[in-house]
């Protein structure tokens, strides 16, 4: 199992588990998320871009990996992603450095998962 099912098939794996309590709160919370993502003043590709960056200067890598994944499917270009890589390490300082990198590894693996 590559690095993209690993985390796609945890992720889903663990959605599950989360909404099969029924935490009335924490499922509307899950919903929201996904709600705010669709179209809506703003376009889906710029609200992924968006949240690309603030996973990138928050140094969340699980919401790095998910945004890359999302941003890959609707069409991103690499070199939109170096322009928002820009972005997310001028606003994020050096720290977002090794967050870059593995976020460049992990679009290569959906380039290459999807030739």
């Amino acid at each position: 199992m590559n690095s993209i099912e690993e985390f796609n098939s945890y992720r889903e794996k663990m959605n599950e588990k989360i909404f099969s309590q029924n935490h009335k709160n924490l499922n509307r919370f899950f919903n929201l998320d996904t709600n705010t993502y669709k179209d809506g003043a703003l376009d889906i590709k710029t609200k992924e871009l968006l949240g690309l960056v603030a996973s990138m200067v928050l140094r969340c890598d699980d919401c790095i990996r998910y945004h890359l994944g999302t941003c890959y499917k609707i069409g991103v270009t690499k070199d939109e992603l170096f322009d928002l890589f820009m972005v997310a390490n001028l606003v994020g300082g050096s720290i977002c450095i090794p967050h870059t990198r593995r976020a460049l590894e992990y679009w290569e693996e959906l380039e290459e998962a999807n030739q």
